[in-house]
């Protein structure tokens, strides 16, 4: 079912040779841009006019309007289930104590006497936040979007999930439920690249947001490129993928119980195991068998994505290789499986988030560790973080120099200036003084 990969015996390669080995799924943004360009340009001259004929098109329903009725999430809300209910609020109050330890405060630095430099942190103005909603409803993607931007201090927090047909109209019920829970009254109805398009350049029902955030499929990557520059976005989301690295002391039932719940997301889902252990791989082979037969979405998404070029188990010599490996595939969701996993869950540079030991699978990471889950896919753990309230904040430097500390640096400041050939930044230096540097004291 799943194909395997030996990379024992030779000493492994470095950096890009050794990432051409690993498996990960086709996920080609570049020829989706081409598809959604004229969605967004035709959102962008038709507004909401284009959103309802989009939702018609995609969704297969026609909207009366796009922004949902404040009266339907208060309706969805009364009518959650309430052991969904408990379970959102606890998510939600987990997600609240995990965020809000990590805003940063304004710092002031001493750089002479009479000369600060002072460093706040000012949230976005205006977010506009997605939940998928096409193979699954996802009312925890609500939940690690908008707790951040709201912990953050954003004062503008919209929502956006696609028309469903079966609800007439509206985002699924659960979505809307979330929302009410957090307080998010600004709700859409609208999806993937047009929603994208409708937070980039505003409708007549909604304005635009200097910042796009949220999972989705490739036409919410494509378009999230599409618009990169004219509005922030946290990152081009491909699909999901984990990796685990196991010893011989991994249970193969949990390995295997987890491998599956990543691939039940989509079938270019991933799911990788590194090991050094020969018995704990066929053992894990051996358990995805039963435990797929016994679950759903076993055609559509589990077997295409587990029997896919993206998933495979990855055969090393020793655990170091094996941190050599997943460093190089840098999972979006690495679970550590080994004796010793904290430490050896310290010795990770490269995941977007790392769960520790047989206790910490990713599905609690998914809905209730407080953590966040919407994190970097593809590799881009290497070189970007999951989503976070720094995500929504911009770092300015605030500049407070005296005339006696200016004077104290102007020397240097005009020396720079003309050996980069820029005597005017030199000369607005001199002003100050009379055009007369003053001399080093």
């Amino acid at each position: 079912m799943i194909s395997r990969i030996d990379l024992r015996g030779d000493a492994l390669p470095e950096g890009a040779a050794l990432r051409d080995l690993l498996p990960r799924a086709d996920f080609d943004v570049a020829a989706a841009l081409e598809k959604v360009r004229p969605i967004c340009e035709d959102v962008h001259h038709r507004g909401d006019a284009a959103l309802i004929d989009f939702a018609e098109r995609f969704d297969g329903v026609r909207l009366d309007q796009v922004r949902v009725p404040a009266a339907a999430l208060t309706r969805a809300l009364e009518e959650l289930d309430p052991a969904v209910r408990a379970a959102l609020e606890e998510s939600i109050r987990r997600a609240r104590l995990v965020h809000r330890e990590q805003r940063r405060g304004t710092r002031t630095t001493q750089v002479v006497p009479g000369g600060t430099v002072t460093e706040k942190w000012v949230p976005v103005d205006r977010v506009g936040l997605y939940a998928p909603g096409g193979r699954s409803v996802y009312p925890s993607s609500v939940i690690m979007n908008a707790v951040p931007a709201q912990e953050a201090g954003v004062p503008s927090v919209a929502l956006a999930s696609p028309a469903q047909a079966d609800f007439g109209g509206l985002p699924h019920p659960t979505i809307l439920a979330a929302c009410a829970l957090l307080g998010v009254d600004e709700v859409y109805a609208a999806g993937g690249a047009t929603a994208v398009a409708m937070f980039a350049h505003g409708t007549e029902s909604c304005p635009p947001a200097n910042m796009v955030t949220g999972p989705g499929n490739i036409w919410v990557a494509a378009a999230k490129r599409y618009f990169t520059g004219r509005i922030g976005i946290d990152a081009e989301a491909g699909p999901t993928e984990i990796a685990i690295l196991a010893d011989s002391t991994a249970d193969p039932v949990h390995v295997a119980s987890d491998l599956i719940s990543q691939a039940e997301h989509d079938p270019l889902a991933a799911a990788v195991l590194v090991t050094d252990s020969a018995e704990l791989a066929d053992a894990v082979a051996k358990e995805l068998q039963p435990q797929v037969e016994a679950t759903k979405h076993v055609d559509d998404r589990i077997v295409p994505a587990l029997t896919g070029r993206q998933s495979a188990i990855v055969l090393v010599d020793g655990l170091d290789e094996g941190l050599r490996v997943v460093d190089a595939y840098g999972a979006e969701h690495l679970e550590i499986h080994t004796a010793d996993a904290a430490a050896v869950a310290d010795r990770v540079r490269n995941a977007g988030a790392i769960f520790v030991g047989p206790w910490s699978p990713v599905s609690l990471g998914d809905y209730a560790a407080g953590s966040n889950h919407v994190l970097p896919t593809g590799g881009c753990a290497c070189h970007s973080s999951g989503l976070s309230v720094q995500s929504f904040l911009r770092g300015i430097h605030i500049v407070d120099y005296t005339r006696d500390a200016l004077a104290e640096v102007a020397h240097h400041v005009v020396t720079l200036a003309e050996a980069e050939d820029l005597p005017a930044h030199g000369a607005a230096i001199k002003a100050r003084f009379g055009w007369k540097v003053p001399e080093n004291k």
